[in-house]
């Protein structure tokens, strides 16, 4: 039987490339592309996007991709970061070690990697670290809730053998028709459990993935989104209550528009006027935080 990370590899990229088809990179964007953050020079690698004639410290946000733990990298990723960098920020745009090849925690593993390669590297690059926001959808939305939990909460930390980078700070993250409690999933994402998992997907590791268990009062303030044809719609008023239990600063929106029903993750889409919208909101909420 054909592994369910084959099947969203394939069928995944049919979508994206039609999202993608006849998008160039805007004129008043620099790109510094293909930066070795980690070892693995296939995997481990970012670029920096800023908008052009700007000098200086910029604020900057990190976006971790989705594509079900098993797909996706920076490329598929470079337009919707590009628009971001357009909002003002220096933006972080980076591909992880995907499953079955790279099991976790090799994702959170990178973008502790990430981050501590942006602290080491803001002058070069002209990165504000006071002012660090980070965006992640889909699986990417999980992995960014977990990575804020270790941040956030020392004992969950020591679950991992990375330290994160001294004095790192996010100021606040958008989480984008993500996945937070794991426990109660889909057929489909007990299939990518199994190849994302070591243990392919006990109720110890599921629970062990689950962001939602771990959020403390010093989580970062958040910006929780879905849309009315999110498939995984109901997990954002779950987290935003759960966020809300800890006394977290947090907004929830649920977007829908008169010309369509807005789909999971639609505000990867640079041909949408709701995409846009969406994602300036996001970067609105990330400018109160400045």
């Amino acid at each position: 039987m054909e592994k369910m990370s084959s099947i969203i590899r394939r069928e995944f990229k049919k979508g994206d490339d039609i999202r993608d088809a006849g998008l160039t990179a805007p004129d008043d964007v620099i790109r510094y592309k293909d930066i070795a953050y980690g070892k693995d020079s296939a995997m481990q690698v970012l670029d920096v996007y800023r908008p052009k004639d700007t000098e200086g410290s910029l604020p900057v946000i990190v976006s971790v991709h989705g594509g079900g733990w098993v797909y996706g990298d920076k490329e598929l990723y470079q337009y919707y970061c590009m628009s971001l960098a357009q909002r003002g920020f220096a933006v972080v745009n980076f591909t992880y070690r995907l499953a079955p090849e790279y099991q976790f925690p090799a994702p959170v593993e990178d973008t502790n990697s990430v981050f501590a390669w942006i602290l080491d590297n803001k002058d070069k690059y002209g990165m504000d670290v006071e002012n660090l926001f980070a965006v992640g959808d889909s699986a990417g939305g999980q992995i960014l809730s977990l990575y804020a939990d270790i941040c956030t909460n020392e004992e969950y930390a020591k679950e991992y053998d990375f330290q994160v980078p001294e004095g790192l700070k996010i100021k606040a993250v958008a989480l984008n028709c993500g996945q937070y409690n794991m426990e109660d999933t889909s057929d489909m994402t007990r299939q990518l459990m199994e190849e994302y998992l070591p243990e392919k997907g006990t109720q110890e590791e599921l629970r062990r993935i689950s962001s939602d268990l771990y959020i403390t009062d010093q989580f970062p303030p958040a910006y929780v989104m879905t849309a009315e044809g999110d498939f995984l719609r109901e997990q954002a008023p779950y987290m935003y209550g759960k966020l809300k239990e800890k006394n977290v600063f947090c907004e929830l929106h649920e977007y829908s528009s008169a010309d369509e029903k807005l789909m999971h993750v639609f505000h990867l889409n640079m041909k949408s006027e709701d995409a846009k919208r969406c994602n300036d909101d996001e970067c609105e909420f990330f400018k109160k935080f400045i």
